[in-house]
């Protein structure tokens, strides 16, 4: 008897970080679906030297065999004939880093799905996993949402919850919501394809919004409390970093903790334990477990302490 032959599912995919690959990966391994295009933003210069770099997603896409395509504007009309051609069934973004213009939007048959990593209509925007982990959010989520012209807008196809760890950075978390994306596509695309899926309109009465992050966000205030700035130091992992600066020069904090004694100095000051280099702040103490101080590696607080050789009750600049 001959097997049952599966439709084959065009997909168009837009993505750009290293966010977006555990889902290219998951569509690509897919026997019933196609990978028409990967699109992604074009070779960037980055490190010391400032070459061009490939985003991890053309990194990814080129390993697979995957055309790419990196137009410098999604308005570019060589990619709108490009994808017209390919005559896809959807199209997927998952952290493309640009809108995706109305032509474009229009072209796939079942029109574009959008994986957002937090609970729409929350946290809309570029930096939604910091804003959860800043604000003390005990949960987050991912959302995968019809793409519209609005910001993040558009009504919610699939949503799960994900619990935010008291040790979670930016980065840990990333990567969890990454992989929850990367499970939730294939079956969510399946589904909405085959018509089992009634689109939910996001409620805009809760809609939060978030804004890239510059690197000031990851400047520390110290006259904020432990519990605010612990949150900062894991929210702005991997970048832009929290950081500080002492005697002009720049601090990074990499990992703090919350500590209950007791500190009569002002916020900003510094003291040593046997234990534990500590720096007061407006209500409460930090413990300053690893920082990465300019142009070194980074290393125990209580040894980059130790190295300077400062009086007890020296203070953070500002």
């Amino acid at each position: 008897m001959l097997g049952h032959h599966v439709p084959t599912l065009r997909i168009i995919f837009f993505g750009t970080p290293a966010f977006a690959v555990p889902s290219l990966e998951r569509l690509a391994a897919e026997p019933d679906f196609e990978i028409a295009f990967v699109v992604t933003q074009p070779d960037r210069p980055a490190g010391r030297g400032r070459q061009l770099r490939p985003s991890p997603v053309k990194q990814r896409a080129l390993e697979l065999g995957l055309p790419v395509l990196q137009p410098e504007t999604p308005r570019d009309p060589e990619l709108l004939n490009c994808l017209r051609e390919a005559e896809p069934t959807v199209g997927v973004v998952v952290a493309y880093g640009e809108y995706i213009p109305r032509t474009l939007l229009d072209l796939p048959a079942h029109g574009f799905l959008n994986v957002h990593p937090s609970l729409l209509p929350k946290y809309r925007g570029a930096s939604p996993i910091q804003a959860a982990i800043l604000n003390g959010d005990p949960v987050t989520g991912v959302s995968i949402i019809l793409l519209t012209p609005e910001l993040d807008a558009g009504p919610i196809l699939r949503q799960v919850t994900v619990a935010i760890r008291p040790d979670d950075t930016a980065a840990t978390l990333g990567e969890r919501l990454a992989m929850m994306a990367a499970d939730l596509l294939p079956d969510t695309i399946r589904q909405w394809v085959a018509g089992n899926l009634v689109p939910t309109p996001q409620d805009e009465r809760y809609a939060t919004y978030t804004r890239p992050l510059r690197k000031e966000d990851g400047r520390i205030d110290w006259t904020r409390s432990a519990e605010e700035i612990e949150r900062q130091v894991r929210a702005m992992q991997p970048w832009p970093g929290a950081w500080t600066t002492i005697a002009g020069r720049s601090l990074r904090i990499v990992r703090a903790r919350v500590v209950e004694t007791p500190h009569a100095l002002p916020p900003g000051c510094l003291t040593a334990t046997r234990e534990a280099l500590l720096v007061a702040t407006g209500r409460g103490a930090l413990a300053l477990e690893i920082v990465h101080p300019e142009g070194k590696q980074a290393m125990p607080g209580l040894d980059w302490w130790r190295g300077l050789r400062l009086e007890p009750g020296v203070c953070f600049d500002g």
